[in-house]
């Protein structure tokens, strides 16, 4: 079912050229001796599994779906799976960032950031399985106590057990201060936690020998709300103090939902009867060390948006090159053919282009918070580690919503490229459409992350955090304002840059007599935001594809014309944004609700 080739080349234009990933490295005492040489051969041999292992599952996957035994409460994956997941094990893959106190290979996490948008291109169904448990592992990594890092963290750096997170019960799904799982203390330092979880990915499945379920509980002195949460690890087999498996706990998968997409991983139903548990972190404060795994959870849900936009779109330019429909509007192109190649034809070529400058702009900005997760984990200075933490909180919301909008929006265009074919299942393109519409949803709505942004990251701080990504955006227009071949890409920044900094003061104003001001301009706002952090990348690739365009490489002629059509056609929409970003909150509240 098509293609996918890992995008190499551009990855390293972003790496190596707009980033300067050695460079930032260097400065890393514990990533020094990283060099471009290592990190684009880990890529290629990353490339080459996805491409090769578990891209040609990936149709098939969708197709077959899991099966559920409901006697013994065992999920088994589509075929070829758990074989696939058995090569990336043993591949040494799921350890490529890890602590090597734990058995992983300190590699930096840009790397494993680009590991996994390959693998969301071949197959996103199957990422999920893997996806989790690096969470899990940063979770247990910076909350867990020394004997759960000891017993659980080597199994789950080496990938041969996987983690979960174990969150959304069927009556609250974003409003965890509702949950009523119990756990009950047992005396021992354990506890028997009982309640109903849903929608688990990978709660259940044959590709790991045990799953490391976390899992949200409260205590019986717990105090209501989202401040009486604790969080616990419930290991589907139990382990031993010499790390063997021991009985099978009693959280067991009740049913797998019936979905519109990612049919090839398995959303469980989870049932907890008594199930051993040990608390990790602080009673009560179960919400502050989940937010680890929540918030690597919503860079990943924005690299599986990155992912499906990426691999839609190199199906749909392959099919628009090869399909021939009509003569172009300006006379035959292919005139020995009975009909043009659809790639001639204008609007084709914008739904191609719309899914490209979404890929590539995303790709930068994952990229670059991966860097600054790297910074703040790892940099000797205390304030250059605070800066880059700052950041990262500031960008997570528009990863997680602004690219999986697009990609929605991309994967779309790229099924509407195919026509008539790009509806029927063979093609392959319908499946990206179902695929990608899941990640607007879990790991926090958009709509979440978009209040995420707005009240909490920026006007909860009085907008610094936003004034400091705003000064580094006005150091580039600065620097490039007089530079007549920047002007089409300086100007449009700048002039955004000024818009948002207004708009946030509007709202900031307007929030302060009434709050729900602040939920009706969160979607748009959030646009608008993500439009000004790609409109500061596409700028500076700009700068460097303008001084190489006369080089003879291709690549970057390709790149500027995809910068213009950003700037000329997507860029345009922040007018509307902040035109109903500006207009209140009456004409959504004022009707009332029975009258809808």
């Amino acid at each position: 079912m098509g293609q996918y080739i890992a995008p190499l080349r551009d990855m390293q234009f972003v790496l190596h050229e707009l980033l300067g990933v050695e460079a930032e490295l260097k400065a890393l005492p514990k990533y020094e001796e990283i060099d471009a040489d290592i990190i684009n051969q880990v890529m290629e041999e990353a490339g080459k599994f996805c491409s090769e292992v578990i891209f040609p599952l990936n149709h098939s996957g969708d197709r077959e779906g899991c099966h559920h035994d409901k006697t013994t409460h065992s999920v088994t994956t589509p075929k070829g799976f758990k074989e696939a997941y058995k090569q990336y094990v043993e591949a040494g893959w799921p350890a490529l960032s890890c602590d090597p106190e734990y058995g992983g290979q300190g590699l930096p996490l840009v790397m494993n950031n680009s590991l996994y948008e390959m693998m969301n291109s071949a197959n996103q169904a199957w990422t999920m399985y893997p996806g989790l448990s690096h969470g899990a592992y940063e979770c247990l990594h910076e909350h867990g106590t020394p004997e759960q890092k000891a017993l659980f963290l080597p199994k789950l750096t080496s990938g041969e057990w996987t983690g979960t997170m174990c969150l959304t019960e069927p009556h609250c799904g974003t409003d965890l201060g509702m949950l009523r799982s119990k756990a009950e203390p047992q005396g021992d330092g354990t506890y028997k936690i009982t309640g109903a979880k849903i929608f688990i990915s990978a709660g259940e499945h044959d590709c790991a020998d045990n799953i490391i379920h976390l899992v949200l509980a409260r205590l019986p002195d717990a105090p209501e709300g989202s401040k009486g949460i604790s969080l616990f690890l419930v290991p589907k087999f139990l382990v031993n103090a010499d790390g063997s498996l021991g009985a099978r706990n009693p959280i067991f998968c009740g049913a797998i939902e019936e979905k519109m997409g990612i049919h090839g991983n398995s959303t469980c139903q989870m049932n907890l009867d008594g199930a051993v548990g040990t608390l990790i972190g602080q009673p009560h404060k179960g919400l502050n060390a989940m937010f680890v795994f929540m918030n690597a959870a919503r860079l990943g849900v924005g690299m599986q948006g990155l992912g499906l936009t990426e691999v839609a779109y190199q199906n749909a330019l392959i099919y628009a090159k090869d399909r021939i429909q009509m003569r172009s509007l300006s006379g035959p192109k292919a005139p020995d053919k009975p009909a043009d190649p659809i790639i001639v034809h204008a609007d084709v070529r914008r739904m191609l282009l719309t899914a490209k400058a979404w890929a590539e702009g995303g790709r930068a900005l994952c990229s670059h918070a991966a860097i600054l997760l790297d910074k703040e984990l790892n940099h000797p200075d205390e304030d250059v580690r605070k800066e880059c933490a700052d950041e990262v909180a500031l960008l997570t919301p528009i990863i997680k919503a602004f690219i999986t909008d697009n990609a929605w929006t991309a994967t779309s265009e790229c099924l509407q490229v195919y026509g008539g074919h790009g509806y029927i299942a063979e093609w392959g393109m319908e499946q990206y459409v179902r695929d990608a519409r899941i990640n607007l949803i879990y790991e926090g709505t958009n709509t979440v992350q978009s209040l995420d942004l707005l009240g909490r990251k920026i006007l909860q701080d009085n907008g610094a955090k936003l004034r400091k990504f705003g000064a580094k955006v006005q150091a580039f227009v600065e620097e490039n304002g007089t530079d007549e071949a920047m002007s089409e890409f300086v100007t449009p920044l700048a002039d955004l840059g000024d818009k948002l900094t207004k708009l946030t003061m509007e709202i900031g104003m307007k929030a302060f007599q009434n709050p729900d001001e602040v939920g009706a301009a969160a979607v748009p706002y959030l646009r608008v935001a993500g439009h000004l952090v790609y409109s500061y990348f596409f700028a500076q690739m700009a700068k460097i594809a303008l001084a190489k365009q006369d080089s003879g490489d291709t690549f970057y002629k390709a790149k500027l014309a995809t910068i213009r059509f950003y700037f000329a056609r997507l860029y345009p929409e922040t007018a509307m944004l902040i035109r109903q970003a500006r207009s209140g909150s009456a004409n959504l509240l004022s009707l009332e609700a029975d009258l809808f």
